[in-house]
């Protein structure tokens, strides 16, 4: 009778055995599994946000054109250059903030031509154009200016250090001097008629004599390319407020726009 009973009890313990042995391992934790319950493991991978400020140096060529929807004003296109100082002001999401300082230098040519001012002036029509002129003005024009730009970029990273961005925003433009050395051949019923409205016919400057206003608004708009500190941009400056000031005719009205392409170091 003993005997049987130790036979039940090794043939329980053998079942037991089987069965734990059919059972599935549980799973084991390594080193690399603990980071799923680190608390800290999401702060690793974000990118906080730190303020920082950036400076600029840029220079570049500028073409102003000052626009005109009468003859009063010619049509005149200035070409020159650009240089200044800027700083960035970076925010979240590859956006950043951009002003600073500019001073620009352009000059360009234009002609005018005068119609007769009296029965005494008319000469024959142009047996070409049909058009009556007796007179004209060739302007060489000489334009300081200072502008303050506020941008917002906006920039996507390529490749490594290569990066595309775009920006827009407002300027104000600041007009110092516009020399207008002016070459006049007129009659003398047209200049008596500059001096009757009070425009000069020789030599001035369009802002000290009152003619223009020093100040324009202007809307920007552009983009290029960035590769580690250096930057290759260009953009368009489209004039938002009329510039005459003193008008000849009624509603006189003249816009400058830009046209410009810098190239941009980060110190």
């Amino acid at each position: 009778m003993p005997m049987r009973k130790y036979y039940i009890l090794i043939a329980i313990l053998l079942s037991v055995l089987t069965v734990r042995a059919q059972e599935p391992a549980l799973p084991t934790l390594e080193s690399n599994d603990l980071d799923f319950f680190d608390p800290t493991k999401v702060e690793k991978h974000k990118e906080p946000y730190n303020f920082a400020v950036s400076y600029r140096l840029e220079a570049g060529y500028v073409q102003n054109a000052h626009l005109s929807d009468n003859k009063t004003y010619e049509n005149t296109y200035l070409h020159g250059f650009r240089v200044g100082a800027t700083a960035d002001f970076h925010l979240p999401l590859h956006f950043s903030i951009q002003t600073g300082l500019l001073y620009t230098f352009t000059y360009g040519t234009a002609m005018q031509k005068w119609g007769y001012m009296s029965f005494e002036d008319y000469i024959s029509p142009d047996p070409i154009t049909g058009l009556v002129y007796n007179g004209t003005v060739n302007h060489r024009l000489y334009e300081h200016q200072l502008t303050i730009p506020v941008r917002a970029y906006y920039t996507i990273p390529l490749w490594r250090e290569l990066n595309l961005f775009f920006f827009t925003g407002p300027q104000l433009q600041v007009g110092l001097s516009l020399k207008d050395d002016m070459q006049a051949s007129l009659s003398t019923a047209t200049k008596q008629w500059f001096a009757s409205v009070g425009q000069p016919y020789e030599p001035y400057d369009r802002y000290a004599e009152g003619e223009l206003y020093r100040t324009t608004f202007q809307w920007g708009v552009g983009g290029g390319f960035e590769w580690d500190r250096y930057r290759l941009q260009a953009g368009y400056d489209f004039g938002l407020n009329n510039q005459v000031k003193r008008r000849l005719i009624q509603d006189q009205k003249m816009w400058e726009w830009h046209w410009f392409v810098s190239f941009v170091y980060k110190l």
